[in-house]
């Protein structure tokens, strides 16, 4: 499927569409993303900021769909684990960027290449428009290759 095709399958995906998630930008290499989270009425918490579910949830997908493209078909790759921390009040629209370097992705191919599981940890940063950190997010990637493929 074309990053773009996915990127549009993906505003519509209930969990993003129903919380004003929006992914802005999937790059035709799979190896970066850009989301927001629009602050509404309907996805504020008590005390009126961001809440802290959705604050997870715009992030949440995106590293394991960028390191399964990169690495293609014949590796495993789930998420295993995921953190996040809450650093301030999120009282606007938020951004998080997420960016695959290739180095990162030979580095997970040459440990992956004797068959056993790879686990790595992927941060992002939830940041207003103006640059201020909102959360810092944590995943922890699964990489293995396929027992075809070994």
């Amino acid at each position: 499927m074309r990053p773009s095709t996915f990127r549009r399958l993906l505003n519509l995906w209930p969990p993003f569409l129903c919380n004003s998630i929006r992914v802005l930008k999937v790059s035709d290499d799979w190896s970066e993303a850009r989301v927001v989270l629009r602050l509404r009425p309907w996805n504020r918490n008590y005390v009126r900021t961001q809440f802290g579910g959705n604050l997870f949830a715009m992030t949440d997908p995106f590293w394991m769909l960028l390191v399964m493209h990169q690495l293609g078909s014949d590796y495993l790759v789930w998420d295993k684990a995921g953190a996040i921390d809450f650093v301030a009040p999120g009282r606007e629209d938020v951004y998080a960027h997420f960016k695959l370097e290739q180095a990162v992705v030979e580095e997970l191919r040459a440990a992956a290449a004797d068959g056993g599981k790879v686990l790595r940890w992927f941060e992002t940063d939830v940041t207003t428009a103006s640059g201020e950190v909102i959360a810092r997010v944590r995943k922890q990637i699964y990489v293995r290759l396929k027992p075809r493929a070994r």
